[in-house]
């Protein structure tokens, strides 16, 4: 039995407001302990607020992306990386002029009945 897989097409997550989503590991191969997705968050892109139930790291590989957590207001750019846990207020926002290209790797798997994202 080998004790390796390879992934050759990534899930794209179906979304309505122009960010690509693309989840390489997680609920979409089976595995509920970890997502690894790569993402494309268009210029003026923004979710609502949100409480998960994982911890969330973020790598931006390309533009900026800005954070609101617990009231909080950050910036990361290409290169910066970032570990929120699970249970923090966070909402994900790209207000630059720029796509924003970035990894973000969810402890467990991100899944919608964890995020506990509030109305827009």
């Amino acid at each position: 039995m080998k004790k390796f897989k390879i992934q050759k097409s990534p899930f794209v997550v179906p979304t309505n407001d122009g960010k690509l989503i693309e989840e390489i590991w997680g609920n979409s191969t089976g595995n509920t302990n970890i997502s690894v997705a790569h993402m494309i968050a268009p210029p003026d892109w923004s979710e609502p607020h949100q409480t998960p139930e994982f911890d969330e790291i973020t790598y931006i590989i390309k533009g900026k992306k800005q954070f609101e957590i617990d009231g909080e207001t950050l910036v990361l750019e290409a290169g910066q990386s970032i570990l929120i846990e699970k249970g923090a207020r966070i909402r994900y926002s790209n207000p630059f002029e720029e796509s924003c290209e970035y990894l973000a790797i969810c402890l467990p798997a991100f899944s919608m009945d964890l995020v506990n994202r509030e109305e827009k």
